[in-house]
């Protein structure tokens, strides 16, 4: 239930971001998250455990789409040199705020236990899940012309 919680808990935090979030894109892409995240879900709590191929929701598929997504968003940041400092603009503050319950989230469902553990692509999917959720954060200050690069580090 902890796991699920997580998971539960990063969807709203996402649904938070949207609803201060300038791009529409970015908000687009996000909210395909959020339905990978339900199903995700979907897959903690499937009975016989996830790792059975009835269990099993989140494809290598669903992992190729985040990851272009991290590369999309990516594209169009400055190489990062110094510490960020999570923040910027009320869009962007969210999304790190999501980034941070995705690591939760990631640490829960490792937790489980072998009867309930996650497959290897949901665990990847969470990983990458926060990923995203970082380059969106920095794509969205980038865009609206704020800093959040620590000058102290």
């Amino acid at each position: 239930m902890e796991a699920i919680g997580n998971m539960d808990e990063l969807n709203s935090a996402i649904g938070v971001a949207i609803a201060e979030m300038p791009d529409e894109h970015v908000s687009e892409m996000l909210k395909v998250l959020q339905n990978k995240l339900f199903i995700a879900g979907a897959e903690l709590a499937s009975s016989g455990g996830a790792r059975s191929q009835k269990g099993k929701r989140i494809s290598a598929a669903d992992l190729k789409e985040l990851e272009e997504g991290i590369e999309e968003l990516g594209a169009a940041l400055p190489k990062l040199t110094k510490f960020v400092l999570p923040g910027g603009s009320a869009g962007a503050a969210h999304l790190h705020m999501a980034r941070a319950i995705a690591r939760r989230a990631e640490r829960a469902v490792v937790a489980l236990d072998g009867r309930h553990a996650a497959s290897d692509e949901m665990l990847s999917f969470l990983n990458r899940a926060s990923s995203f959720l970082f380059v969106s954060a920095l794509y969205i200050n980038v865009k609206e012309g704020i800093d959040e690069y620590n000058p102290v580090y």
